[in-house]
Parts: structure tokens; sequence; C-alpha cells
């Protein structure tokens, strides 16, 4: 029983090294192209972004991994435990961009406060970063979101990736394209053959995530095009 007490414990703090190793070296990557404070702050707001995830994981009682890094790639958190239906995805997906909204919010209000253009270029990151992740294509977080409404959403979805594939071509955003192919065939299938039960869910709830996903998508439009457009006139 010692040895395995031993073992898990070893196994739990190898996981959490591999987080905080992860995130240094993120860090670490950024620095060399943005600079170290620049760095700091950008893998700030990818770790709040992911313990939104995290959070709200939790409270729904889901087993659920620290956040690991990849530099110029992102964070992700491991769902040990899947969800149980569409809804509690939707919850666990929404919670990211929320969080890391308001966060970016905070830097760009310490950006005013101190007349900081790296800060102002930071929240602006922040706002595209969260913005991006709303597309409603599975497996980014809008997909997630928008899939209790309907899963074919998701084919709107796809023309976006297109589209800012074209504005900023990066093999990441292939990747997420090829990704999206499984759930993209999924709700081709579910045309013909009717919706699964993993996705029905009452009007209420539809309407409810349909008008938080429509809501938290605009403001952040809205306020990373201010703030773009502060970038621009102080070139």
């Amino acid at each position: 029983m010692k040895a395995l007490f031993l073992l898990f414990n070893a196994t739990k703090f190898g996981k959490f090294f591999i987080s905080i190793g992860s995130m240094f070296l993120s860090i670490g990557a950024y620095a060399l192209r943005y600079g170290w404070t620049y760095a700091i702050g950008f893998v700030f707001l990818l770790l709040v972004h992911e313990l939104g995830h995290y959070v709200a994981a939790k409270r729904r009682g889901m087993i659920v991994g620290m956040p690991t890094f990849i530099p110029f790639v992102g964070a992700w958190i491991e769902l040990k435990s899947q969800p149980l239906d569409s809804e509690t995805e939707a919850h666990v997906a929404m919670a990211g961009p929320v969080l890391g909204g308001a966060a970016a919010f905070l830097v760009y209000l310490l950006s005013v406060q101190f007349d900081s253009r790296m800060l102002l270029s930071l929240a602006y990151a922040g706002f595209v970063l969260n913005l991006f992740n709303l597309i409603p294509l599975t497996p980014l977080d809008g997909g997630r979101i928008v899939s209790v409404v309907s899963p074919k959403i998701w084919f709107i979805g796809l023309p976006l990736l297109i589209a800012v594939f074209c504005w900023k071509p990066s093999p990441l955003l292939i990747l997420i394209g090829v990704l999206s192919l499984p759930g993209l065939w999924m709700a081709f299938k579910q045309i013909g053959e009717g919706e699964s039960p993993y996705y029905r869910e009452s009007a209420k709830t539809r309407l409810n995530y349909g008008v938080q996903y429509l809501i938290l998508t605009g403001l952040l439009c809205i306020v990373a095009f201010d703030i773009h457009e502060q970038l621009s006139s102080s070139n």
C-alpha cells in the first residue's frame, strides 16, 4: 500500500511539474520573440482561460487534469471524465472565454491607467485569442457552446476558419480544420438520421446558451475592434 501511495504521489507531482514546466517553456519561447514582460502576460492570459474551463469542470463534478502549454499553439486541460450531455459541455466551454475575456479586460484597464502600449497590445491579443476560440466549430470552445443549440451550426464555423486562414495562414488552423472533420461528418449524418440524444436539450437551455454566446462574441468583437483602432492610430 505504501508503494502504491508513493507511486500515486509521484504521478500526481509529476503531472504538476509537467504543467508548470510547459508553462515556463512557453514563457521562454514567447520571450525570445516578444520580450519577457509580454510573454509572461500572454501566458497568464492563456492560464486564466484554461482555469475557467478547469473550475467549471470541477464544479460539474468532472475529473480534470492541470493545464498543459505548447509554445505558439496554446494550452488545454485534459478532461479525464467526459460530459454526459451537450449542456455540460457547453457550460465548461463557455467558462474559458468568459474568464479569459475578463482577464483581457483587466489588462486593458491597466493599459489605460498606466498609458502602456505594451499592455494595450497584450489586452488586444487576449481579446483576439478568446474571440478566435468562439468560432462555432468543434474542437474550439465556440463549437462546443453552439452544439447545445445545434451541431449544424458547425457548418457556419468552417467558412469562418477558412477566412481566418486566408487572413493569417497558419499550420495550426489547418490542424483545427482536420480535427473538425469528424464532428462535421456527424452533424451531416444527423440531417438525415435525426439528432443524437446527447444534443437534445430544452428550448430554454438552447435559447439561454445561444443568447450568452452571441452577447459574449459581440462584446469581444467590439472591444477588440476598438483596441485595434487605438493601436493603429498610435503608430
